[in-house]
């Protein structure tokens, strides 16, 4: 049976955060995703403003730490296509660096125009200890639509080989922020 889920505040789906032994692995597609928590600090960019505190992802922060205090590790990797979205560009300079801050093992794939990475695809999802697969599905504007709880053994074997197709393919979010800072004379 397949469970589904339309909000990122389903209780079951948040469990899953918890529960998860030894690693969460997500894979991110889109170059924007509008979700509620990101708005205001989305806007503040927009506007030009300096990174500061980030309320509308202190409790992801929280969930992040918690679980790396317990030796879980959390880590994702996000395609990105090159021209840098305004948003991919408020991600990486203000989103990223509170959950690296955190400890999650951010990476990304830098790719340009229609150069996806062939041993990828356009689909988001969580992997948790490598057998619990959550697809996660966003309409056009990157606005969440539902999720999906798969148990389908071949699909999640897939989405192992996508994670180590993408994990192999990366860069640490470090590497990639070092390139955009400006050099000193």
């Amino acid at each position: 049976m397949t469970r589904s889920f339309t909000s990122l505040d389903d209780a079951e789906f948040n469990q899953l955060f918890r529960d998860f032994r030894y690693t969460a692995y997500r894979l991110e597609t889109l170059q924007r995703y509008d979700v509620s928590y990101e708005q205001d600090e989305f806007a503040r960019f927009l506007a030009g403003e300096t990174r500061g505190e980030f309320p509308g992802i202190a409790a992801w922060c929280d969930t992040v730490r918690a679980a790396v205090s317990a030796g879980k590790r959390m880590h994702r990797v996000h395609v990105i296509t090159e021209p840098v979205s305004e948003y991919v560009r408020f991600e990486c300079g203000w989103a990223y660096e509170h959950t690296v801050e955190a400890g999650e093992d951010v990476r990304l794939i830098m790719v340009s125009g229609d150069g996806w990475p062939a041993a990828l695809p356009h689909y988001d999802y969580w992997l948790f200890d490598s057998t619990r697969l959550v697809a996660m599905y966003y309409d056009e504007q990157g606005r969440f639509v539902s999720g999906e709880l798969i148990s389908e053994p071949d699909k999640i074997v897939q989405a192992n080989l996508w994670r180590d197709a993408a994990v192999a393919a990366s860069v640490p979010y470090r590497t990639y922020a070092a390139q955009l800072q400006p050099s000193s004379p």
